[in-house]
């Protein structure tokens, strides 16, 4: 089970406020391009696709086809329609392709959404080609002093602390024979001041798993701390505004 139950309302918030805009990604477009070594018209499997802005993102820089399985109706409901993206209903332990059929597989934010990361690991062994990577896009526990939201909201690693480490996903994936070969932490950009992150705190509040992990009280003392360096223009808080999630590729 997902830790936040995507809805028509949460889904489109995801949408809003979740999504990063295409040019906040280019040094993600850079890091999966060294590693996937794309080729045109490809297969990649977006596991747990979201709303799609990834999916898409491989369509254009790669001119890929994805595979885009989401287990949300109401997540899958916003994926863009086009003819390189087919949308299909299913989670990591159950993927709805065929035994060798995928070049890649993609794991935005998901990993600590699966209960059973090693079955999932089976699962993506069984759907890849000999030798197709798996590249894995997450806050992993123990690595998340480069994300934004622990600065203004440090309450929330007390969930980080929960997710699935490096080790750990190593681990699960190495019983299905896969081993690491990459690490790297990729910086994105989606916000372009202190007041728009002012502005999208409450949407975030109902779109993002760690921002629901806090108390109402944590939430506003938080919320109290950005308005606070939002009006004091803190320029040191200010340059601080590009966060980093972990890029680990598995082959």
């Amino acid at each position: 089970m997902a830790r936040i139950t995507y809805d028509a309302a949460t889904a489109a918030s995801f949408r809003a406020v979740r999504e990063i805009p295409r040019d906040g990604l280019t040094a993600w477009e850079d890091a999966v391009r060294r590693h996937l070594r794309p080729s045109p018209d490809m297969t990649i499997v977006d596991i747990g696709a979201g709303t799609g802005a990834f999916a898409t993102a491989f369509c254009d820089w790669f001119a890929a086809r994805v595979v885009a399985v989401e287990p949300s109706e109401a997540m899958r409901a916003l994926i863009p329609n086009r003819p390189d993206v087919q949308v299909r209903a299913g989670h990591a332990t159950s993927l709805p392709l065929p035994d060798a059929s995928a070049d890649a597989a993609w794991l935005s934010t998901v990993t600590h959404h699966i209960p059973d990361l090693s079955g999932a690991a089976q699962e993506i062994r069984r759907v890849l080609r000999p030798g197709a990577p798996v590249l894995i896009r997450n806050a992993f526990a123990g690595r998340y002093e480069r994300l934004r939201i622990v600065r203004w909201f440090p309450e929330t690693t007390r969930l980080l602390d929960t997710y699935p480490s490096v080790e750990e996903t190593c681990e699960a994936f190495a019983d299905a024979g896969f081993a690491p070969a990459a690490l790297e932490p990729v910086p994105q950009t989606d916000i372009a001041s202190l007041d728009e992150l002012l502005k999208r705190v409450d949407a975030l509040r109902d779109a993002d798993t760690l921002m629901r992990s806090l108390t109402e009280e944590e939430f506003t003392r938080g919320k109290d701390r950005l308005r606070g360096a939002a009006g004091a223009h803190d320029s040191a808080a200010a340059a601080d505004l590009a966060s980093s999630l972990d890029l680990l590729v598995l082959r």
